[in-house]
């Protein structure tokens, strides 16, 4: 039976994802496809790369376990000389292509064809305003393209091309997948609503990012709508940044209370998939 999972953009929030691969891990199930955006083109290459749940959350807790260890990580993996630095340009935003190789595990491929599972990364033109899949050549670039938050991170050229955050146009991607298999599953690290002082006037701040955060769900609720998943998640990371990344494991810990529900909804999809099938539907 072929199962598809589709892994959702949201920053740090989207930690998250390591639980529900902890407990498919616990099924004994594997995923024949795998997509992702943002975050979730981050850790799902790391899942279709061969690593368990368990080895991603010991991944994360090495390299974001506290500001310091984001900090040594960054430099450890990234000494760029002040020459690289002029050549590229300055500049106050992040560099993605230096994000992803810091927090890739050692030794990890270069190519889309070493990866184990089939994986797909949804990222964005910047000029011509629409969703671009990568599925195949250099994996880094692909990554990095699909992680650049925009403001944040400097967009991402391509073979010429600039890309944004892949959240941006396509931030839960079940249309990479769905009709390449049986079950498919969407994990959604989106906010819920917080309403604990619905009085407070929102601050600049927030008003910018809540803003970005309503869009994102609206394109998620879409997209759901239209594909139906089998399996559909919205993890549960409300109390969290999406920049908190050293929160690391808050956050894990957090949506993990949601792993038996998950694996009851796994089971019973399988389960109606299998009656599907042996009634010839």
């Amino acid at each position: 039976m072929r199962i598809g999972v589709a892994l959702g953009s949201g920053a740090a929030r989207g930690l998250a994802h390591i639980p529900y691969i902890e407990a498919m891990d616990e099924l004994g199930l594997k995923p024949s496809i795998i997509a992702g955006s943002s975050i979730g083109a981050l850790i799902g290459s790391g899942w279709a790369n061969g690593m368990t749940g368990a080895e991603l959350r010991e991944h994360a807790y090495g390299v974001l376990g506290s500001l310091q260890q984001i900090a040594s990580t960054l430099w450890n993996r990234n000494r760029f000389s002040f020459k690289q630095m002029i050549e590229d340009g300055l500049s106050m935003q992040v560099n993605p292509k230096g994000i992803t190789t810091a927090f890739l595990p050692d030794g990890f491929p270069d190519d889309f064809a070493a990866l184990k599972v089939p994986f797909s990364v949804v990222a964005t033109d910047f000029y011509a305003w629409k969703e671009v899949v990568f599925d195949s050549g250099p994996l880094r670039p692909a990554i990095a393209a699909s992680l650049a938050i925009p403001s944040l991170f400097r967009p991402v050229n391509v073979e010429g091309r600039y890309f944004i955050d892949g959240g941006v146009t396509n931030p839960l991607p079940l249309g990479l997948i769905a009709g390449k298999c049986d079950v498919l599953i969407g994990i959604d690290v989106h906010r819920t609503p917080q309403l604990l002082d619905a009085s407070r006037e929102p601050s600049i701040t927030d008003s910018a990012v809540v803003a970005t955060e309503i869009m994102s769900q609206k394109l998620v609720d879409a997209t759901v709508l239209q594909y139906s998943p089998d399996v559909y998640v919205r993890a549960e990371v409300g109390p969290f940044g999406g920049s908190e990344f050293w929160r690391v494991r808050e956050i894990v810990d957090n949506a993990a209370g949601d792993k038996d529900r998950f694996k009851r909804a796994v089971t019973d999809a399988l389960l109606a998939h299998s009656i599907r099938k042996a009634r010839g539907h």
